[in-house]
């Protein structure tokens, strides 16, 4: 909070956001809070095993990985699979071994989001968006999304053909916390989507709570004046109507999203309310993964946020999308406490 003078805000409505191709490659790093992000720094909950059972096992797959067999070497050494699929649920550091494995492996390497990596491919196309990414050691896809059978087959197939050159590969997706068997079924998922590299992948899996709903309760923070509230914080701010946004947001494509928000500090929204169709929530969920990416503080009155998705949403296919956006959503607004 700063004691200066009020901090007179933007609207996010204004923000016209383009992304080239190669900007969008540029932007293939970890998010701003994962800067840091290394094995010694997670934090695994001792009541859940597979927590440190995954930090050893992504240290294996980062030594195997360096070490190499090699043509010349006279003692054989186990082969590492060249693909590793994080499943677990919500919160439970998944994105942080991703990133610190990342940050571990040398050479030229890549971390984005699924939707980044389509993204890509829609912008330079499908050949030069394989030889762009031809030759890193490493490729990280956060979030992985089984919903789009076509992009799904488009990643899978690019994912092909970098495993075929030598790049190692790592995935993450997400399992809401209630899914039955505790989140098996997603590494089930993921393997039967991409059925021609399933193989190749050693699927670890991280069991326990969510960290973001254990560490700020059970609920988003609302305000009673947003206006005020993003004044008193020192910085870029926006606000703006949630409808406004909604709209806004339609009109951007989600992989600019990340343009969007560049350089803010937090964002305010007035007359949020729950939602009345699926296609803004879905770009809804968009935002708010890019939101907390750039750690960006959300000021919010009306409906509380992690209530904005209604029941039938939360029930149907697209739950797991749900549940992590209120989960991210709980996280940046308990920030502006």
């Amino acid at each position: 909070m700063s004691a200066t003078a009020p901090t007179t805000p933007e609207r996010l409505v204004d923000r016209i956001p383009s992304l080239t191709g190669a900007q969008m490659l540029a932007e293939l790093v970890p998010p701003r809070q994962f800067a840091e992000a290394t094995l010694d720094s997670y934090r695994p909950d001792r009541d859940y095993p597979s927590q440190g059972a995954a930090i050893a096992a992504m240290r294996n797959f980062s030594a195997a990985t360096k070490q190499g067999g090699g043509l010349l070497s006279r003692k054989k050494k186990p082969v590492a699979k060249p693909g590793v699929y994080l499943d677990g649920g919500f919160g439970v550091g998944k994105t942080h071994l991703l990133a610190a494995l990342w940050h571990q492996m040398p050479g030229r390497k890549y971390f984005g989001t699924f939707i980044e990596y389509t993204a890509l491919v829609g912008a330079v196309g499908y050949a030069q968006a394989v030889q762009l990414l031809k030759g890193a050691s490493l490729v990280c896809i956060d979030e992985f999304e089984l919903d789009d059978p076509g992009d799904t087959r488009l990643i899978s197939r690019l994912l092909s053909e970098l495993v075929g050159s030598g790049t190692k590969i790592a995935a993450t997706s997400n399992t809401p916390p209630n899914a039955l068997g505790e989140g098996r079924f997603a590494a089930q998922d993921f393997l039967r989507e991409i059925d021609s590299l399933s193989a190749k992948f050693e699927t670890i899996r991280i069991d326990g709570l969510d960290y973001r709903r254990r560490d700020t309760g059970a609920h988003a923070i609302a305000v009673e004046d947003a206006a005020a509230a993003v004044a008193t914080v020192a910085g870029t701010v926006t606000l703006d109507s949630f409808d406004d946004v909604l709209k806004h947001l339609s009109g951007v494509h989600p992989s600019r999203y990340v343009k969007l928000i560049e350089g803010i500090d937090a964002i305010g929204l007035t007359g949020v309310h729950p939602f009345k169709n699926q296609t803004d929530a879905l770009r809804f969920v968009a935002f708010v993964d890019r939101l907390y990416d750039a750690q960006v503080c959300i000021y919010a009155e009306g409906t509380l946020l992690d209530d904005v998705f209604p029941e039938d949403m939360l029930a149907g296919g697209y739950s797991k999308k749900y549940l992590r956006a209120v989960s991210r959503l709980i996280a940046l607004t308990s920030n502006n406490k």
